[in-house]
């Protein structure tokens, strides 16, 4: 049977073309950051060094708010995905399949609306927020929950697709299992992969959030960076490249989790 996979030539020419439009930005911000000081012309480590001196600590501490501020965010925002929207996404699967068309475009319809009108249409909800529960940045939590809608909808809803979902339940309902017992050691287990995949998509975006934040008022870690960079250019670069080794090693530690999830599941 003949297949239409790339040779092994071609695979090789695209991995290092797709590797280098990530690696040359990458390589350019840290020669950047390394960039000799007036008057020398070696590369020095000097303002790498800077980042992380005590004496400046209080300079740069809008920026350790802001990341404490994004992965409080970012934590809140991935229990909404798994506690909150995969439920429904179960539910809508097993019990009102008929609604899945018009649930998929509510879910999808944030992708297609710009931030900025999506500001103008939450900033009323966020000033009766405000007087509620308080104007601190975990709040962003519930438009972030609506950001990345889009994303994990896909995620979640290829793993549903990828198993009877309908049959696993029926057979644990079947044995005397109730429906939380279904929902937590059935079924969440046959979507681990999907459901890994929303949680980094999830914490992704919302490191990566500006416009809202910044338009609500709120201090994240994105907002902080154009507060730096307004001060100290190469800082903010530097940070940045921290926040981009963040998220991966946050991809590999998912992923990591995934596989090994996947071992003992077959097992």
């Amino acid at each position: 049977m003949k297949t239409f996979a790339p040779s092994p030539l071609t695979r090789w020419i695209i991995g290092i073309v797709v590797g280098a439009v990530f690696a040359v930005p990458f390589v350019a911000t840290v020669l950047f950051t390394l960039a000799p000081l007036p008057g020398t012309d070696a590369l020095t480590p000097t303002r790498w060094l800077a980042v992380f001196d005590p004496a400046n600590a209080a300079k740069y501490a809008p920026i350790w708010t802001g990341l404490g501020n994004s992965l409080s965010l970012a934590a809140v925002t991935v229990a909404l995905v798994l506690f909150l929207f995969t439920p429904t996404m179960v539910l809508v699967a097993l019990k009102f399949p008929q609604l899945r068309r018009g649930f998929e475009f509510l879910a999808l319809l944030p992708i297609s609306i710009p931030a900025i009108v999506l500001v103008v249409g939450l900033a009323p909800i966020y000033l009766q927020i405000g007087r509620t529960l308080g104007t601190g940045a975990w709040t962003l939590a519930f438009a972030y929950g609506v950001l990345v809608l889009p994303f994990t909808y896909r995620s979640i809803q290829a793993s549903i697709d990828a198993i009877d979902i309908k049959t696993l339940s029926e057979a644990a309902r079947t044995l005397g299992a109730g429906w939380f017992a279904v929902l937590v050691r059935v079924i969440v287990p046959n979507l681990r992969q999907g459901l890994l995949a929303a949680s980094l998509i999830s914490v992704a975006v919302v490191l990566g959030e500006f416009t809202i934040a910044s338009l609500l008022n709120r201090q994240v870690l994105q907002t902080a960076l154009v507060l730096i960079n307004r001060q100290d250019a190469w800082a903010a670069a530097i940070f940045t490249l921290l926040a981009l080794a963040f998220a991966f090693v946050l991809l590999l530690i998912i992923g990591r989790a995934g596989r090994l999830g996947a071992g003992r599941k077959n097992s």
